[in-house]
């Protein structure tokens, strides 16, 4: 009775989730069709679990991945490449701001002439609000304030385009991003910042303005919260893609397949192909989420970003600006706050016998 009852409830829990996903037609929509067969989700992942072959390549990976983590916890801040590596990162930290505002700025721009609402999937005209906050992103002008409202502008979109929005949640993660980091350099809010702060000038009058910076500062929210914004969403949209596009919704994922003929790259069954990349984009997803390894999880999500352009070729790019921007954002700040990047990863490093780095700068040697 316990056994038909849990039965029911996994059974219910996996319907909904379906259900849940069926409107998200997700990044795979933007270079296929509806129509065909597809598979249910039980008959994808019994294709995929019942052959020995793809378990097999499932547990060689999952050992050549706990390998590789091993050999990177003894070893990798020994390499005095990847120490040169960090620190010429971090130096880039002047320009974050810069960065994120041309991520989410371009494609904003890009969605406004387009006509669609911050996801291709969804067609909606908001041409003029999206450009007007495309072009002060861009411009730097009022920048935390424009990210402000693209926020709100999110927000509302999604109480009306739920799910099929959260394909865009990436735009969350840029947002407040910006909202926390600010404008950064150059930007017109800078150029402003110092007439303002220069003695004898008009504008220094207003020096006692208030700012959005002031309230964030007052708010305790420092720049130092910015990765941690920035890797809640992104790597919830990397495990919310890898899930609900290839392994709830398969059908179309296996018309990629198809499509490109990616069978002939790597020979394996289709639906073995598809469980894989939604896995690969899982695993990334979780690591940028729960901060471990963030840096190496931010360059393979970059690694898997540009294989689609590639790989691709009539896949709307613009639509993945935000993606490569943010992974790039992470390669510069690496986990931040609240990872385990900062609590669980060293303790594992002092298990395998390493020895402390003697570089000063590396705060956070595991990603």
């Amino acid at each position: 009775m316990h056994s038909d009852r849990k039965r029911h409830v996994v059974s219910g829990l996996l319907a909904g989730l379906v259900v849940a996903a069926r409107p998200v037609e997700a990044h795979v929509d933007y270079v296929t069709e509806e129509g065909g067969d597809s598979p249910t989700v039980v008959e994808f992942l019994t294709a995929v679990l019942s052959d020995p072959l793809h378990l097999l390549l499932l547990g060689g990976g999952g050992v050549g991945v706990a390998v590789a983590t091993a050999g990177w916890l003894r070893y990798g801040d020994h390499l005095q490449d990847v120490t040169v590596i960090r620190r010429t990162l971090r130096s880039y930290q002047p320009y974050l701001g810069w960065l994120l505002r041309l991520a989410i700025g371009l494609p904003l721009m890009g969605a406004g002439f387009g006509g669609y609402f911050f996801s291709p999937a969804v067609p909606v005209e908001a041409r003029l609000v999206q450009i007007t906050l495309a072009f002060l992103l861009l411009f730097g002008f009022a920048t935390r304030l424009a990210a402000a409202a693209g926020l709100v502008t999110y927000a509302v979109g999604l109480t009306t385009h739920f799910p099929t929005l959260l394909l865009a949640s990436e735009y969350v993660a840029g947002f407040l991003g910006i909202l926390v980091v600010g404008p950064g350099q150059p930007s017109a809010d800078l150029l402003l910042r110092r007439v303002v702060l220069t003695d004898g000038t008009f504008m220094s009058r207003f020096r006692e303005t208030t700012t959005v910076s002031d309230l964030l500062t007052r708010a305790g929210v420092g720049k130092s919260a910015a990765p941690l914004l920035i890797r809640v969403f992104l790597g919830f949209n990397f495990a919310f893609l890898g899930v609900t596009e290839k392994w709830l919704t398969p059908g179309r994922a296996l018309q990629v397949v198809d499509k490109y003929d990616l069978t002939a790259v790597l020979p394996v069954a289709p639906e073995m192909w598809v469980f894989g990349a939604g896995l690969g984009e899982l695993a990334v997803g979780l690591c940028i989420l729960t901060g471990t390894f963030t840096r190496s999880a931010a360059g393979a999500g970059f690694l898997i970003l540009t294989t689609t352009l590639f790989g691709l070729p009539d896949d709307p790019v613009l639509a993945h600006v935000t993606l490569f921007g943010l992974t790039s954002a992470l390669l510069i700040t690496g986990s931040g706050p609240v990872a385990l990047d900062r609590s669980l990863i060293p303790t594992l490093r002092a298990r395998f016998g390493h020895s402390p780095s003697t570089d000063p700068e590396v705060t956070t040697p595991a990603d």
